[in-house]
C-alpha cells in the first residue's frame, strides 16, 4: 500500500511539475503508474449521462462538485459538496468508499484529472458526470432522465 501510495505521489508530482519540465523525463515508477491505470480504464468507463440518472437516484450518489466555492455558490447539483479540484486528493480520506463518487465541474475536464487521481489511490467506485455541469443543465439537469423517458 506504500509503494502504491508513493508511486502514486510520484506520478501526481510529476504531472504538476510537467509544463515546468517539458523536455525531463518521467522515472520508471511513474510510468509505471500510468501505464497500470491506462490498462485498467476501458473507453467511457464511469461516465454517467444526466439522462442515465432519475432523479431520486442523486441521493444514492456521493456528488462531488470540484468547481470554485464561487461556482458552487452560485449554482450546483442538490445535495452536492464541494471540494476544489485541486484540493481533493489532499482530502480524498473525507471521501466515502461504499457509496458511488460523482463528480463533476463545468466540462469534465477537471473532474476528469481528479477521477484519474482517486482511482489511482484505488478508489473503483469514482464516475464522472459526462459533460461536467453545463451539460447536465443544457440536458434537463435533475429531469434530464425524465425527459429523455418520456420520448420513448
Amino acid at each position: 500500500m506504500i509503494t502504491r501510495r508513493l508511486t502514486l505521489t510520484l506520478a501526481l508530482a510529476a504531472a504538476a511539475f510537467a509544463p515546468l519540465a517539458a523536455h525531463a523525463q518521467a522515472d520508471k515508477a511513474t510510468l509505471n503508474a500510468l501505464e497500470g491505470y491506462f490498462d485498467f480504464v476501458d473507453a467511457n468507463t464511469g461516465t454517467i449521462l444526466p439522462e442515465q440518472i432519475p432523479a431520486e437516484d442523486y441521493t444514492k450518489f456521493h456528488v462531488l462538485d470540484v468547481r470554485d466555492a464561487g461556482q458552487f455558490a452560485k449554482d450546483h447539483i442538490p445535495g452536492a459538496v464541494n471540494i476544489e479540484w485541486r484540493q481533493v486528493f489532499a482530502q480524498r480520506a473525507k471521501l466515502p468508499k461504499d457509496k458511488t463518487i460523482l463528480l463533476y465541474c463545468n466540462t469534465s475536464s477537471f473532474a476528469s484529472q481528479v477521477a484519474m487521481a482517486l482511482r489511482m489511490d484505488g478508489f473503483e467506485n469514482v464516475r464522472l458526470l459526462y459533460g461536467g455541469y453545463n451539460e447536465w443543465k443544457a440536458r434537463g439537469g435533475l429531469d434530464a432522465h425524465a425527459r429523455v423517458s418520456k420520448k420513448s
